[in-house]
């Protein structure tokens, strides 16, 4: 018989594992041979016992030989409720070695973002942005991974990391590419379901080949194990009688052949019948009974470790035994002669591992599950009470606190509310939901059960509003939510209500709410809300009289408070989309800032008022033609959510309205590069959300204005810029842009037919601005041919429109238009009338497109050149080429 042998040295479980071992070998091998080599990932899949740890610890072995620097974490059971537990554990040993001013400068701008994650300072007052703490984690280990070249990071059961782990480690493995570092991870089959599962496959993708999936012993691979251990006397029916009780399981084989061992059985065929019994014995309820054997004290002893799953010691474990220090050295004692505990191993082993650890996870898993249900949850409650007396945290103890049985426990809830808050600092919103969650089934008094059901509901607006509304829902429909707690409860409400796409529902609730309240702060800031959702409601239809009640209303404002300064915000939005004059639009823009800026509390970050009514202003301004205001207002927005680790949908709107400020002054080449950027991150938060479509509009705009059609036909289709709309407005009008889009691709009859649906949802809005909803323009150029009349009257009512909003760039386009469908001398008039408008517009482009008509019309070369000099200035390829194009035919040109 065969017997395949591991390598002198290696482990058990390293049998048969030469192809695995080969791939670590060359994997470090690479990422030693070359600082500059791209990094590498893989991943390792078996069930229990199957030896990943080992495997693991071999490349630990392999890669320390080579001279890396190897940093290790390993996942818990018990402890997947704890975020950041396992990151932590990794990054230990980079962070112990740093001094503050070091951990600074490594995390750079990201330390006060992602620095509380790993416990590095303290949190600030605001709640933490997930995505932006998981995006300073990525680019701090990756500074960190450049510091300590060559880096192997070993995560080890990582389908029991928290789930904000996961989440990193996705994002990190998706950046490997120009960073030379060896990851592997290693998993079983199964065992997560939901984010951590889609995690968890995108780390498997991101590997770029096929997890490396551990299969059990072969029957030879087996027979020379039990050889190596017992002897070479053990006979063959022996060996494969090994083998069919572990299933080829390494661990299990390992453990068998120990219990043969303490057992002095010998291993021939007379005994392979005992073999079932003592593998029995080995796990599940033969542990229990193990167990048992080694006396109360040490049943104690395995039960608080059990509990504690990490950071064992023998003080902490007395403590939650109750038993003296002499009695608890004693059990750990025997508790590791008994191959239940064990020392961590001393190459791995980081300083919050404590002094003991289980032998196998299998054994804690069953040490855990053998605790009597009531024990077990009073351990865990004692297990709070220990880690909040050692100064650790409310955070730190709420892993405990979420397995104590409800008892009507005042003071529990207002730890998990401590703890909730905690988290919700470091950005681990998930974690809040469980501990306010947890809270609400103890319960709480009906004095603060609304306060805890609001307190979910922000803990949850981020990441759940279908699941935020209910909760806010709830909280406003029972006593407990007073003043400025229940406006705001109301605010967010709607706020998730939008989100959700319940436009309807949202305007509803703010108006129902104001009602309720006496004329005051509170009221105005409810009707203020209720007419920023009307106002970006892209409904059939708006109520009758909302403009002048909003008008009348603003009139009376003086912006003494922010509620006053929104409604001026609000009334100047809705000028400008109604069509009204553009300095009546910039007069009540300036009327609601304070010296020119924005007033205290309605920042960027400062969550009482929201991004939109911002928005809404810099959109103001921006389609007034005051693109330096806009562009102002826009950069400061992204340079607040970018210092304030803000990476989720408010990053990606801010460098979508920095890509439409580009864009109106011309700059394409800039736009096209803020709105990929916006579209990359709005992937991250969801589509068919409003600020999906604001990205995937306005990138399409820009690449039509660049020429590039097909490229812009190919983003529409990739991303679903097509009917079904979203209830919000987007600015600018989609479908408008959609329209053009379909007139650029030849599809003629459809973008026509796009276009009456935007001049019929914009008049039905009352939405006159041909700047903001330009589909007159475009309708006339393609009727021009099959109906001119038609198109004569679209293009002159486009005109008095644009004459009554009165920006330069209005005016100039609808004479661009009226030039596009004249001939002759009359063409040659409008083409220069439009030329002198748009020169004076801060719209570049327009301008550029304007001199290039201007130049075809008047059979100017001069006026091409110029046209085609500012097109080339703006990235606008598809003018260049038509401007060379009558250049170098040069016919009829003087």
């Amino acid at each position: 018989m065969t017997e395949v042998r591991p390598t002198e040295a290696a482990s058990a479980s390293l049998w048969e594992r030469d192809e695995e071992v080969a791939a670590v070998v060359q994997a470090v091998e690479n990422l030693c041979a070359d600082r500059s080599s791209s990094g590498s990932l893989l991943v390792i899949r078996g069930e229990a016992g199957i030896g990943k740890t080992a495997l693991l610890a071999e490349t630990r072995r392999i890669a320390e030989r080579r001279g890396c620097t190897v940093w290790s974490a390993r996942g818990g059971e018990t402890l997947r409720s704890v975020p950041f537990n396992v990151v932590r554990q990794l990054l230990q040993p980079a962070l112990v070695s740093l001094l503050p001013e070091e951990g600074r400068e490594y995390l750079g701008d990201w330390y006060d973002i992602a620095g509380p994650a790993l416990g590095l300072t303290e949190p600030g007052e605001r709640q933490a942005d997930p995505q932006g703490v998981c995006d300073g984690l990525v680019a701090g280990v990756r500074r960190l991974a450049r510091r300590d070249y060559p880096l192997v990071l070993l995560v080890d059961d990582a389908h029991w990391a928290d789930g904000e782990t996961l989440r990193w480690l996705a994002a990190f493995a998706e950046r490997l590419d120009d960073l030379p570092v060896l990851v592997v991870v290693a998993r079983r089959p199964g065992e997560v379901s939901g984010e951590s599962a889609r995690h968890l496959e995108a780390v498997a993708a991101a590997a770029g080949g096929p997890d490396a999936t551990l299969s059990a012993l072969t029957p030879d691979a087996t027979a020379g194990l039990t050889r190596a251990t017992l002897g070479a006397h053990a006979d063959a029916p022996f060996c494969r009688e090994v083998w069919a009780v572990t299933g080829g399981n390494p661990y299990e084989t390992v453990e068998l052949l120990a219990k043969v061992q303490d057992s002095e059985l010998e291993p021939t065929e007379s005994a392979a019948a005992e073999l079932r019994a003592l593998n029995r014995a080995a796990r599940g309820g033969g542990l229990v009974a193990r167990l048992e054997e080694l006396g109360i004290d040490a049943t104690r002893f395995a039960w608080a470790a059990g509990i504690l799953g990490t950071g064992i010691s023998v003080d902490l474990v007395a403590k939650l035994a109750t038993m003296g220090h002499g009695d608890a050295v004693r059990c750990a004692e025997l508790l590791k002669d008994a191959r239940i505990l064990t020392e961590p191993d001393p190459a791995s082993a980081q300083a919050a591992d404590g002094e003991l650890e289980f032998v196998h996870p299998l054994i804690a898993t069953a040490v855990y599950n053998s605790i009597p249900d009531a024990l077990r949850t009073a351990m865990h409650g004692i297990a709070a009470q220990v880690v909040a007396d050692s100064g650790l945290g409310a955070a730190m103890a709420s892993r405990h606190l979420l397995q104590v049985h409800p008892d009507d426990d005042e003071e529990l809830v207002e730890q998990l509310r401590e703890a909730a808050r905690e988290h919700l600092a470091v950005g681990a919103p998930d974690a809040a939901r469980r501990c306010l969650e947890r809270a609400l089934l103890e319960p709480p008094t009906s004095d603060v059960h609304a306060r805890v059901l609001y307190e979910l509901g922000c803990a949850t607006l981020l990441t759940a509003p279908s699941t935020t509304i209910g909760h806010l829902q709830s909280a406003l429909g029972m006593p407990g939510l007073d003043g400025h707690t229940r406006v705001d409860a109301v605010f967010r409400l709607s706020q998730s209500l939008l989100h959700n796409d319940q436009m309807e529902e949202a305007v509803r609730t703010v108006e129902a709410e104001a009602a309720r309240h006496e004329a005051g702060p509170a009221r105005m800031r409810l009707q203020a809300v209720q007419y920023m959702w009307e106002g970006i409601h892209a409904g059939e239809s708006t109520s009758p009289g909302r403009s002048r009640r909003l008008a009348d209303l603003a009139s009376t404002c003086t912006g003494r408070d922010n509620s006053e300064r929104a409604l001026l915000m609000l009334r100047g939005f809705d000028a400008l989309i109604q069509g009204e004059n553009a300095e009546e639009v910039v007069e009540h823009c300036d009327r609601a800032l304070v010296n020119g800026r924005l007033a205290p509390g309605l920042g960027w970050t400062d969550t009482e008022w929201g991004i939109e009514l911002l928005l809404m202003l810099a959109n103001s301004y921006a389609f007034s033609d005051r693109l330096d205001r806009a562009d102002a207002l826009y950069n400061e927005g992204l340079r607040a959510y970018e210092s304030a680790g803000w990476s989720g949908g408010h990053l990606s709107l801010a460098h979508a309205y920095v890509g439409l400020g580009h864009r109106r002054r011309g700059r394409l080449r800039e736009a096209e590069a803020s709105l990929r950027e916006s579209l990359r991150i709005a992937e991250r938060v969801g589509r068919r959300l409003p600020l999906y479509w604001t990205a995937t509009c306005n990138l399409v705009d820009v690449l039509l204005a660049r020429g590039h059609v097909e490229e812009a036909w190919s983003i529409a289709e990739q991303y679903g810029f097509a009917p079904p709309y979203p209830s919000t407005i987007v600015m600018p009008d989609p479908r408008s842009v959609r329209g053009r889009l379909l007139l650029a691709v030849g599809r003629t009859k459809d973008g026509i037919n796009e276009l009456e649906e935007a001049e019929r949802a914009a008049t039905a809005r009352g939405h006159h601005n041909p700047v903001v909803v330009p589909w007159a323009l475009d309708l006339a150029r393609a009727l021009a041919t099959e109906d001119p009349a038609r198109a004569a009257q679209l293009a002159t009512d486009a005109r008095l429109q644009a004459e009554r909003f009165g920006t330069d760039t209005a005016i100039g386009e609808a004479l661009r238009c009226a030039a596009a469908l004249e001939t002759g001398q009359r063409a040659v008039r409008l083409a220069s009338q439009a030329v002198a408008y748009l020169e004076a517009s801060p719209c570049q482009y327009e301008h550029a497109a304007a001199r290039v008509e201007y130049g075809i019309a008047s059979r100017s070369v001069a006026e091409l050149n110029r046209g085609l000099a500012l097109a080339r200035s703006c990235g606008a390829d598809g003018l260049v080429a038509q401007a060379r194009e009558v250049l170098e035919t040069g016919r009829g040109l003087r």
